[in-house]
């Protein structure tokens, strides 16, 4: 019973290092520097740890004018969601397509964020890795349809 068991943890450890791989911290993202960003889904991974969509960014991107003035929905945790808009800019890499990481399932459900589908437009403020090594964005706030989505917690 006891080599069984051992058979079975080792077994399963491929599928949980390549998980832990996958799913890394926040801490590697520049919260000091608020980036902009906007466009058409072009592929979505509605899966945990988080859901991702893959944006193609338009050519010309500006910040809009309004931006600073938008509201946000009210969070559990604390976030300057203002201060973050009013700061937000965009990001220094020129590529045309974006992955966006967003919150876990469970999160966009709190927020009754339905799977976005490719071909919706969307924008987002959030960060991008230190040195913008590559093109992500992890995001604070997604703008749908009209809606604001803080995926930092849960609705207050």
């Amino acid at each position: 019973m006891k080599r069984r068991r051992i058979l079975a943890v080792a077994a399963s450890l491929p599928l949980a290092s390549r998980l832990a791989w996958a799913h890394h911290g926040w801490s590697s993202f520049d919260q000091d520097r608020p980036v902009y960003l906007e466009g058409r889904v072009v592929r979505t991974k509605w899966q945990n740890p988080h859901a991702e969509l893959v944006i193609e960014v338009p050519p010309g991107l500006k910040v809009p004018a309004d931006l600073a003035k938008r509201t946000l929905p009210a969070q559990s945790a604390p976030v300057d969601g203002a201060g973050l808009l009013a700061r937000a800019e965009l990001p220094r890499r020129s590529e045309r397509q974006w992955e966006l990481e967003l919150a876990p399932l469970t999160r966009l459900e709190a927020w009754k964020l339905a799977e976005v589908k490719p071909g919706t437009t969307v924008s987002a403020v959030g960060f991008t890795h230190k040195e913008e090594k590559d093109a992500v964005m992890r995001v604070e706030y997604l703008f749908v349809d009209g809606k604001a989505y803080g995926l930092r917690s849960s609705p207050a």
